[in-house]
């Protein structure tokens, strides 16, 4: 064998081990996104939780992780992505041992926003030691590919996952698992290169902080509409809050000389349908896991494992369209990916609509469920691939920031508005033994069906967005930058 072959054969083994170290570390941070659903009933019946309570463990982490995406990637450009890597390898594993040792239902939510500041700072730098470190085009694709596997299975997964775990050894498992995960990935930290944006832009203070109150001000106004009524002068007064924090959002980015993100790199419509799109199947996605966790346990009787186990076909269908989708995104671009995810999707959801009931057949539930594993499979991948061919190679920490703070919204409104509009629906209000009152009744399912409806619309305005965003023909070649 050749020098070079030789060489060559050294390079590819150390780019596997770092791509297995990024992926494994993305895995986990984004399993606690959706882990946390199987265990719900538990830590209502534990601590005592209303289901604003249960809205609030889940939306705690997705929020405070989109919240401070922006900056996150900014620090991982200006100070060094392996640096920025390890810092939130050690807070988010910090932050799962707290909230295994949670006393109570406050400490929780407070140390699960910790978990979700350890995940900002990590993935957007995983993505970008990954885009930096697989300098030919075609590797690189697939390497994004993988990044993008190991969300989209660790997304679906976290209830097959959840299930196993809380049966076996109880809810404070979901995250004292993360603690070997995160030992072993800070252990091997030094096999990724450290790289830098070549001219890493200053703070945008005010953008982080705008951005950080729209968000923060709208989960509240959904999560409370249920409780103190749509209407009411609180939920109006955050609606408001939160719009007026957008439009200062936007202003200060546009007069500011180094913004969280260039607006004029929104006006390119890969970019922000990468966004959109992300909004749309997250909210698809998230909305349709915490419902029907709760449906299958607290309206089915299931439990935590058998729960769980319905989730496999979701995970399976990842798994098997995660690589199609990188294939078919190097090839064509993400239009006809992103465009059948969102399809499938759509499917799912009208079949949920029409067939919820008490006692719908396994089979049905079999078919939704991988019908929304296979859209979630394909669209992950699109949204990366169009967010990192809008941008600059430099700012691909940004760039992946876009893509995954679009996830995280979409999470947090799957959860909190679709959440909150079945619930009021349904008539269980916020009180701590609310669910387990409506095991029995048909109310519970006419909020299921209307909250199926409404992801069903979503889905709809997912496949409009694919179509008008997204170019036919493949991604631009190496070195070209995409308009």
């Amino acid at each position: 064998m050749s020098t070079v072959e030789l060489v060559d054969r050294a390079r590819r083994r150390q780019e596997a081990l770092l791509l297995t170290i990024c992926c494994s570390a993305l895995f986990m941070t984004t399993l606690d996104g959706t882990i946390l659903n199987v265990a719900l009933p538990s830590i209502q019946r534990h601590l005592g939780a209303s289901t604003s309570g249960l809205q609030w463990t889940v939306v705690g982490y997705t929020l405070t992780r989109a919240s401070s995406l922006f900056v996150c990637g900014s620090l991982a450009d200006r100070f060094g992505r392996r640096r920025a890597f390890t810092a939130g390898l050690v807070i988010f594993t910090l932050g799962s041992l707290a909230c295994g040792l949670a006393p109570d239902l406050g400490a929780l939510i407070v140390f699960r926003c910790l978990q979700g500041i350890g995940s900002a700072v990590l993935t957007p730098s995983s993505l970008a030691i990954i885009t930096n470190t697989f300098t030919d085009a075609k590797r690189r694709s697939w390497a994004v590919g993988m990044w993008n596997t190991a969300t989209g299975v660790s997304t679906t997964a976290g209830p097959v996952i959840g299930g196993l775990l809380v049966q076996a050894f109880g809810w404070r498992s979901v995250f004292l698992v993360n603690l070997p995960i995160g030992a072993a990935a800070v252990a091997w930290r030094k096999i990724l290169p450290e790289s830098r944006a070549e001219e890493p832009r200053p703070f945008d203070i005010p953008g982080q902080s705008a951005l950080a109150v729209a968000l923060s001000t709208l989960t509240y106004a959904l999560i409370s509409g249920p409780d103190d009524g749509w209407s009411s002068p609180l939920v109006v007064i955050l609606l408001v809050v939160s719009l007026a924090s957008c439009l200062a959002f936007v202003r200060a980015e546009s007069r500011s000389p180094h913004p969280l993100i260039d607006l004029h790199y929104l006006a390119r419509p890969a970019l922000s349908g990468a966004a959109l799109l992300a909004i749309c199947a997250f909210v698809v996605i998230a909305g349709f896991q915490f419902l029907n966790t709760l449906y299958l346990q607290e309206v089915r009787g299931y439990s935590p494992l058998q729960a769980g186990l319905l989730f496999v076909p979701i995970s399976a269908a990842v798994l098997v369209f995660s690589p199609i989708a990188g294939r078919m995104n190097g090839r064509r671009g993400p239009r006809l990916p992103a465009t059948l995810a969102m399809a499938a999707m759509l499917a799912a959801m009208v079949l949920l609509t029409v067939g919820i009931s008490l006692t719908t057949s396994l089979v049905l539930l079999v078919g939704v469920f991988l019908l929304v594993g296979t859209g979630s499979g394909l669209v992950n991948t699109s949204i990366t691939a169009a967010a990192i061919s809008s941008m600059p190679k430099d700012r691909a920490a940004v760039a992946g920031a876009v893509g995954t703070m679009g996830r995280q919204v979409g999470s947090n409104l799957g959860v909190a508005l679709i959440g909150s509009i079945a619930f009021s629906i349904a008539g269980t209000g916020h009180s701590a033994h609310a669910l387990a009152s409506v095991a029995a009744d048909l109310s519970f399912v006419h909020g299921l069906r209307v909250g199926n409806l409404i992801t069903a619309v979503i889905a709809a305005l997912g496949i409009a967005v694919a179509l008008w965003a997204f170019r036919s023909n493949p991604l631009p070649p190496e070195g070209e930058e995409a308009h």
